[in-house]
């Protein structure tokens, strides 16, 4: 399965003859590319392996343009980011930290000039913050029945009081 959105491009392939399928959809890419005059940057491209079963290879050798493609455990794309066990604990911990900075440096300029009022806090959880934590949900609500997830939400919430 391939994915674009505007300059980037996802590809999955199953875990079964991962290499070789996805090293002949790379020779596709790389055909395409030069038809239509583009150049792929194999050195900003990435592979990773998602799998939740330990026994799973652990390297693979993928190759662009006759470069091979770094082998992540993390991946960020078009805004999320996806680990190699397709928990997002890490999305939702970049997600609620990004939350909490943006929180922090919204109410200390807004105390210096005319403090920080309830219908402002509310301005800003739905104007600024609701939106982050929400964005991709539908990908990554199943990590929301871990605790320590849910907690990490309750602390955005509390950095607003």
């Amino acid at each position: 399965m391939a994915t674009a959105y505007a300059d980037d491009l996802l590809i999955a392939v199953s875990i079964a003859e991962v290499e070789n399928c996805t090293n002949i959809e790379m020779t596709k890419i790389k055909r395409w590319s030069k038809e239509n005059k583009l150049q792929f940057n194999y050195q900003k491209s990435h592979v990773m392996l998602i799998s939740r079963r330990r026994k799973d290879r652990k390297s693979i050798d993928i190759y662009l343009n006759n470069g091979r493609l770094e082998q992540v455990n993390k991946m960020k794309y078009l805004g999320i980011i996806i680990d190699s066990k397709f928990t997002f604990n890490e999305h939702i911990k970049y997600a609620t930290d990004r939350c909490i900075k943006l929180i922090n440096a919204l109410s200390k300029s807004a105390r210096i000039s005319w403090g920080l009022r309830p219908e402002a806090l509310k301005i800003i959880y739905n104007g600024a913050v609701f939106p982050k934590l929400l964005y991709a949900a539908p990908l990554w609500i199943e990590s929301m029945k871990r605790k320590y997830n849910r907690a990490k939400y309750i602390r955005v919430q509390d950095s607003l009081t």
